[in-house]
């Protein structure tokens, strides 16, 4: 099976709050398994960054319903590509938890990155690092 790499980035259109992205993540994670999909979410109050990845066709289509969400503005895809190996063997999920200290959320995404390539690392710890508001 030929996998597929997309990585996107989006603001939210409204507030999210920290149950309310648990439950997007839950039920995203529910979704894309039954497609082989996997791949990592972070929310840092602001901002979605994802990277989906799986059988082509699944990961465009998990795109496709990602950028028709209200709740994704200004979607830009960063990266469309195949790929020869999974760089996240499981789904993972970070973001910025109002109730907890996000002082943690740049080492448990770099936990989560663990296996990831250079370039999935810089923009994921660059975006857990950005300053929120």
């Amino acid at each position: 099976m030929s996998l597929h790499q997309i990585m996107y980035i989006s603001s939210a259109t409204g507030p999210v709050s920290a149950m309310q992205c648990a439950a997007i993540a839950r039920d995203a994670e529910d979704r894309n398994r039954v497609d082989g999909v996997t791949g990592l979410l972070l929310f840092n109050s602001k901002r979605f960054l994802q990277v989906l990845e799986g059988p082509r066709d699944a990961v465009e289509r998990i795109y496709q319903r990602v950028a028709r969400d209200g709740r994704h503005n200004a979607i830009v895809k960063l990266r469309d590509v195949p790929i020869v190996a999974r760089e996240f063997g499981e789904w993972g999920m970070a973001y910025d938890d109002p109730f907890q200290p996000a002082s943690a959320l740049k080492d448990k995404v770099a936990k989560l990155l663990d296996h990831a390539g250079p370039s999935t690392r810089a923009h994921f710890i660059g975006s857990a690092e950005m300053h929120r508001g």
